[in-house]
Parts: structure tokens; C-alpha cells; sequence
């Protein structure tokens, strides 16, 4: 199997972490460790995979028995893990976002530059049946040139419970940008092949979670208390972004508003365009033809249910592992450009304005003069 004699040290014992437990097991590696604050989690890790435990990662990167860390923490705790991981000389993945902030994020893809294991960042909707057919399809040439994507996701209501650190900006960096809204723009970004960005504009919103009237009909925020809770991220983002090639990126993402739910990513292209859900397994294409009459001819296709993105996603950070080779996709690189648009999404906010991009270089210098 792709992940046998790979021992893998979960840092951040959550739903997330018992995810990529779960899935690196089933691909054949080794759960050999595992860290959290909170001794409940460690026990109910322990019990299940019957790893060692650790109350900080400080002990896990330095066990001999760890090959490779998979990072599950708030956003703010992903730079300190990841860099003591690589400067300890075990592979990363770290889940999305890449950091909390931007100067954070560069502070990991230095460290990612010059260690000698490998870096992955968890996005895994790329891996989901729904895009990889489309890849598929685009790189024969399918859709011609790309020109605009609508990129969404979008919840009725689903704003985490104030008072967790989703709605902390120290933990988390943001809101809804920096949690969903950041797979729907990476998504864009990646059916795009990461093009020059231009120009980028964005309004984000807090508008729900500071009210004691909000309704919460699936219960998706626990112990709901806006007047004693801490509420200071934005719950909903509209942002517009500019390549230098003249394609667009359209994006909506919100934890809560007053629409119907939506997480679809719509694809235009000059010879056919392209639809799905963020992360499904289906596939609509959208042509048209002259034989027999001007018509349209839409196309739909049904990828494998049983395979999901984490899954392949963890099996290509695994090959990537065994082979000792920089991983193709999900690269560190990649997502310091994501994060990149966000904060210029979250600037453009600010102050009214499009924010113009520069070389990062540039754009770093830039900042510490202003800073």
C-alpha cells in the first residue's frame, strides 16, 4: 500500500484530525502519534489508534517514530508546527488556510523553501471526482480558453458558535473568508493554473453573528450567545478578482445570508462551458453544435462515489513521502498566492478600493515600509 512503513503524527485531535487518521490508516501508513491541548481528545486518540500521545507537538516532531505531520489546529498555530516540523525533517501537510495571515504564510513558505522534507496544504477539492474530471477535460482542450469562473460557498445559515476560535481573529485570522471561502478561491485559482493577478476587489460583511435574534434552525452554531460571546470576523465576502490575461474570477462565500445555499462553481469557456458542486462527484458540460441544426448538447458525468478528496488528496502526500519528491499539486507556493488574494480581498474592504498586485517581493517590501 502507498503509505506502508510511513509513520504519520496528527497534530490537533478534532474532527479533522481523526479524519486524516482514519484515511491514512486505510491507505496503509502508521497513526504513530498524536497532539492536543486537550487531554480528552489524547485519550479518545489513544484508544482508537492506539498511538502515543503528546500535549504539544514539540514532543511529537521530535519522536523518532514520525515521518510525516499532518497539521489540524486553528489557523494561527499552523506556522509555529509546520516550521519546527520541517526544521525537525519530517513532511508536512497543513490544512488549509496556509496561516492566519499573510505575513505568516511567508513565513512558512520560507521555512517549506529551504527544509529538506516536503510541504503539502490541504485542499482537497481539487481532488474530488467532480474536478478532476474537468481537468481531465480542459487539459484535452475541451473548453478552450478559460475566461470567467463563479465561484461559490455559500451557506443559508452555518456561522460556527461565537466564542469558538472560527469567530476569533486571533486564531483564525478572519471569518468566512479564511474558512470556506478559501476553497472556492483556490479552486478558481487552481482551474486557472494560477494565473497573474492583477487586480482584486472585495466587500466582506459581519452581519449575523452579532445578534441575539439569529436563527439557527439546524443548530450548526452551538450555545448561541452574541451578547456574551466574541464576534469579530466577517461572515460573508463578495470579491471580484483581475488576471493579467483578461480572465475573472467571481466569488461569493458566506457563513450565513439570506439566499439559498450554494456551493457552485461555474466554468466559461470559449468552446464549451463547465458546472458542479465544490467537492461532488458529477460534472455538467455545456456545448453547442451545428450538426443537424444549431443546438445545445450538455453533457453529464458521474465520477466515482466512493473516492473522496481527503482521501486522495492523503494518498498523493503519502506517494509524495515515499518518493521523496516535491508533491505535483497542493503546493506551498500555490497557497501563498491564495492567501495573497485574500488579504487583498480583506485590504480592498478596508479602504474602499481595488487592491493592485504586485511581484511578492514587491508587495513585501511594500508592506514593511508601511508597517
Amino acid at each position: 500500500m502507498i503509505g506502508a512503513g510511513i509513520g504519520v503524527g496528527i497534530v490537533g485531535l478534532g474532527g479533522m484530525g481523526h479524519l486524516h487518521a482514519r484515511s491514512i490508516s486505510e491507505l496503509g501508513a502508521d497513526v504513530v502519534a498524536g497532539a492536543d491541548l486537550v487531554e480528552a481528545q489524547r485519550q479518545r486518540f489513544a484508544t482508537e489508534f492506539g498511538a502515543a500521545t503528546y500535549e504539544t507537538h514539540e514532543g511529537l516532531v521530535e519522536d523518532d517514530a514520525v515521518d510525516a505531520v499532518i497539521v489540524t489546529t486553528p489557523n494561527r498555530f499552523h506556522e509555529p508546527i509546520t516550521v519546527d516540523a520541517l526544521e525537525a525533517g519530517r513532511h508536512v501537510l497543513v490544512e488549509k488556510p496556509l496561516a492566519h495571515t499573510l505575513e505568516s504564510a511567508e513565513r512558512v513558505a520560507r521555512a517549506a523553501a529551504r527544509a529538506d522534507g516536503i510541504c503539502m496544504v490541504g485542499f482537497h477539492n481539487r481532488h474530488a471526482a467532480s474536478m478532476a474530471m474537468f481537468s481531465e477535460h480542459h487539459a484535452r482542450g475541451r473548453f478552450g480558453d478559460l475566461t470567467h469562473i463563479e465561484a461559490n460557498y455559500v451557506r443559508r445559515r452555518g456561522v460556527p458558535g461565537p466564542g469558538s476560535w472560527f469567530t476569533d481573529p486571533e486564531l483564525a485570522g478572519g471569518g468566512a473568508l479564511l474558512d470556506i471561502g478559501v476553497h472556492a478561491l483556490d479552486l478558481a485559482l487552481y482551474a486557472l493554473d494560477f494565473p497573474e493577478i492583477t487586480e482584486v476587489s472585495g466587500v466582506t460583511r459581519t452581519t449575523f453573528g452579532t445578534t441575539e435574534e439569529y436563527a439557527d434552525p439546524d443548530g450548526f452554531g452551538d450555545n448561541w450567545n452574541a451578547e456574551s460571546e466574541t464576534y469579530e470576523v466577517d461572515d460573508s465576502v463578495s470579491a471580484f478578482v483581475r488576471c493579467a490575461g483578461g480572465e475573472t474570477i467571481s466569488l461569493e462565500a458566506a457563513w450565513a445570508t439570506n439566499r439559498e445555499e450554494s456551493m457552485d462553481f461555474r466554468v466559461r469557456g470559449t468552446n464549451a462551458g463547465a458546472q458542479f458542486e465544490i467537492g461532488d462527484t458529477s460534472l455538467d458540460i455545456l456545448e453547442t453544435g451545428t450538426v443537424g441544426g444549431d443546438h445545445y448538447a450538455d453533457v453529464a458525468l458521474t465520477g466515482d462515489s466512493s473516492l473522496t478528496g481527503y482521501t486522495e488528496q492523503d494518498e498523493q502526500f503519502l506517494a509524495a513521502v515515499a518518493a521523496g519528491t516535491p508533491p505535483e499539486t497542493n503546493t506551498v507556493e500555490e497557497a501563498l498566492t491564495v492567501q495573497r488574494v485574500i488579504e487583498a480581498i480583506y485590504r480592498s474592504s478596508e479602504t474602499g478600493r481595488a487592491t493592485q498586485l504586485m511581484e511578492p517581493e514587491l508587495e513585501a517590501e511594500q508592506r514593511a515600509r508601511l508597517n
